[in-house]
């Protein structure tokens, strides 16, 4: 059963979130491990995949995007950016979700990390999520991340 993080976010700044997540998937990297990035269809994907490049100057996080038919270029980078349900590889250790909804294949995981800022939909999206791995049997654990996460 996968271990799932729910890092809540003191600030309702879109661009807040995408920063957080950008650090939390270089740590993982950083660690080794393979990690599935799930946004929703026509949202952030592109802004993520720009950011992840940019977001910090001592910063180098290998990465690609799946595309529409889920077929990534080889050969496939430790970090795959995924919009909506596309398949992508296999042999992903974890799933880092800025999606609305908990994403197909979750179990496959050991970890899934889910990032919910203050903004009122995005946070009713993680309170039903949240509940919905409890429901299948996972404790999912909370870390409250202050306003300089």
């Amino acid at each position: 059963m996968p271990r799932v993080d729910f890092y809540v976010l003191a600030s309702a700044d879109p661009a807040a979130r995408l920063r957080f997540a950008c650090r939390l998937v270089e740590k993982a990297w950083l660690h080794e491990h393979r990690v599935r990035v799930q946004l929703d269809p026509g949202g952030d994907g592109a802004a993520f995949d720009d950011l992840l490049w940019t977001f910090a100057d001592r910063s180098f996080v290998p990465h690609e995007r799946l595309a529409a038919d889920g077929v990534p270029p080889a050969p496939v980078a430790a970090v795959v950016i995924a919009d909506g349900d596309s398949k992508g590889p296999d042999d992903r250790d974890m799933l880092v979700n800025l999606a609305a909804s908990v994403p197909a294949g979750y179990q496959g995981y050991a970890r899934i990390a889910e990032v919910v800022d203050a903004d009122d939909r995005r946070r009713k999206s993680g309170r039903d999520r949240f509940r919905f791995y409890r429901e299948q049997g996972m404790e999912p654990q909370m870390h409250k991340m202050g306003d300089g996460s």
